[in-house]
């Protein structure tokens, strides 16, 4: 950990980073507790198979408390959780450090070398292999406090409320936040679409990342956290920090009260949906004004499997989604998007090689195509789900970049009795959406991925921040293509990355045309209430304004204004 209290910023001083969720703050600071020292020299074991047999108990103790803490959590934190717990049983990384232990160095040091070697591999990989690193540093250092018989590192739980500052936080760490008493999260690290961002989204607090400056911010300085602007004010005036937060408690108010159906002021219907990963995540989200679910995200069910789960498991998995909106007045809407692996989410059944730069490699629907049966299993589990339930779900794939591969995987769902669709995350698949929309019954755009490929960006890196935001118009050019394209042809385009979570960004997207915005079931109500207070019109206006910009800030600023107006 940074120190942070050599040269405070002066009273007033406004710190400027990318906003991330909306919403304001006004707290002291607190900073996470340091983490573990890194061991020293050490002397070799003297019984090194009891060592490696020490260092594997250590790390399975971690995995199975995290694996744990993915039960009790939902949504994106069990997702998260569930991946890290994964990294700590990682065959490579195990390897790696035994190896260690097998040459002389004691279990805690085999620990930091073998994490090193695999942080300095997933940074040179980049891409979504480079979000790992937070990941693995603090599956290191839960593994270093096991060997030593100390509690697990992680952020103390405060008694009153505070401002969460950190240069990154692990997903072990937000995803057991209480968003009563950590009322924002400001990180010095991270991008738009980290995890520290997704989970904050997940509880509804104001969140901005990539703060230059932040670490000179001592503990217990007061700060005023907007997370509509990016902006982090040190030891701003008291009166006009309180009139910022009753305004922003006036809005909440608003949003609380808010129930759907998702509709603009003059009556123009926008399907407010929610992304889930299973079952008990399907059901908790029905506790939110969402009508359906718009991105299911399968693949969790595969992570954590040493075989590929049989048809007859993947039917249960799926008809628990599908019938956990069986209650709802009109048939809900439910797309599933198909296995969504490869890259930082590898099959330990599916032999992926090594490749140079798995982001751009073997993802997606692009598995299929060396693993045929795999689809072939999931959708024959998906129709089979459909029928019992007496539904008839979307299925959609991601990683899509040609119509070839479109047309594909289209006619294997047809045959099957569903709705098919593809994800729009590829620019290729967006510069072609005409030609990809003749093929399919409906797109979905994943804006994470969509800014990250457009931009040729790390979505992880702090220092391409401003690059990763979805408010890029590079981006929002791209979308409002592929919006112009749906209504062409008369097909729904929806949106489901986090892009659907900004509520302003939202009447941006309704305003070029997207028919559905899917996000964690948090975000709903404050994207319905931004909705319903603004007409179709001042929706394309602002859509308008914005495709005139060429700067994410100048964008935002011409949306409120066109919004506004």
């Amino acid at each position: 950990m940074t120190a942070h209290a050599t040269a405070a910023p002066d009273s007033g001083t406004v710190l400027v980073g990318t906003p991330v969720v909306a919403g304001v703050a006004y707290a002291p600071v607190m900073w996470p507790g340091a983490r573990p020292a890194l061991p020293g020299p050490g002397t070799p074991p003297a019984d090194v198979e009891a060592e490696c047999a020490r260092f594997v108990a250590a790390a399975s103790a971690v995995a199975d408390r995290l694996r744990s803490r993915a039960s009790a959590a939902t949504g994106v934190a069990s997702e998260v959780l569930s991946a890290t717990a994964a990294l700590a049983e990682d065959r490579g990384w195990i390897g790696a450090a035994q190896k260690e232990i097998r040459g002389g160095a004691p279990a805690p040091n085999a620990a930091v070398a073998a994490t090193e070697q695999f942080v300095t591999l997933f940074t040179k990989l980049g891409g979504l292999m480079a979000e790992r690193v937070t990941d693995l540093q603090d599956v290191r250092d839960r593994v270093l406090a096991e060997l030593a018989g100390e509690p697990e590192p992680g952020i103390a739980r405060p008694d009153h409320p505070v401002v969460l500052c950190a240069d990154d936080l692990a997903p072990a760490d937000t995803s057991g936040l209480d968003p009563a008493v950590v009322t924002a999260l400001v990180t010095r690290l991270g991008g738009p679409t980290s995890h520290t961002a997704i989970i904050a989204r997940q509880l509804g607090i104001p969140c901005v990342v990539a703060v230059t400056g932040l670490d000179d911010v001592p503990a217990g300085a007061p700060v005023l956290v907007d997370g509509a602007t990016g902006a982090v004010t040190v030891g701003p005036d008291e009166e006009t920090a309180a009139a910022a937060v009753q305004d922003a408690r006036a809005v909440a108010a608003e949003i609380a009260r808010w129930s759907g159906p998702g509709r603009t002021a003059d009556g123009h219907d926008v399907a407010i949906l929610a992304n889930v990963q299973d079952g008990a995540s399907a059901r908790a989200a029905t506790d939110h004004p969402v009508t359906g679910v718009g991105l299911f995200r399968t693949e969790l069910a595969f992570l954590d499997r040493a075989s590929e789960p049989t048809v007859d498991e993947q039917t249960t998995l799926y008809r628990e989604v599908i019938e956990a909106f069986a209650d709802t007045p009109d048939p809900a809407k439910i797309v599933i998007r198909t296995l969504d692996a490869g890259s930082d989410k590898p099959l330990a059944f599916v032999d992926a090689g090594v490749e140079a730069n798995p982001a751009l490699g073997v993802r997606g629907l692009r598995v299929a195509t060396a693993h045929p049966a795999l689809l072939e299993h999931q959708l024959d589990a998906i129709a089979t789900a459909a029928v019992q339930a007496g539904a008839t779900p979307w299925v959609m794939a991601p990683m899509v970049a040609t119509a070839a591969e479109a047309r594909a995987f289209a006619a294997q769902v047809r045959d099957r009795g569903l709705v098919a669709g593809v994800m729009i995350e590829v620019p290729s698949a967006a510069l072609l959406a005409p030609a990809i929309l003749a093929e399919v019954d409906f797109v979905s755009i994943g804006t994470n991925d969509l800014t990250q490929y457009t931009m040729a960006a790390d979505r992880m890196s702090a220092d391409l921040a401003t690059l990763t935001d979805p408010w890029q118009p590079a981006v929002l050019t791209l979308i409002e293509r592929v919006a112009a394209a749906g209504a062409a042809a008369g097909k729904p385009v929806g949106v489901c990355g986090e892009a659907a979570a900004d509520p302003l960004l939202a009447c941006v997207l309704v305003g070029m045309g997207v028919t559905s915005l899917s996000s964690a079931p948090a975000a709903a109500a404050a994207v319905g209430a931004a909705l319903g207070r603004v007409t179709l019109a001042a929706c394309r206006a602002a859509a308008d304004a914005v495709l005139a910009t060429a700067d994410p800030a100048d964008a935002r600023a011409a949306a409120t204004a066109a919004l506004q107006s």
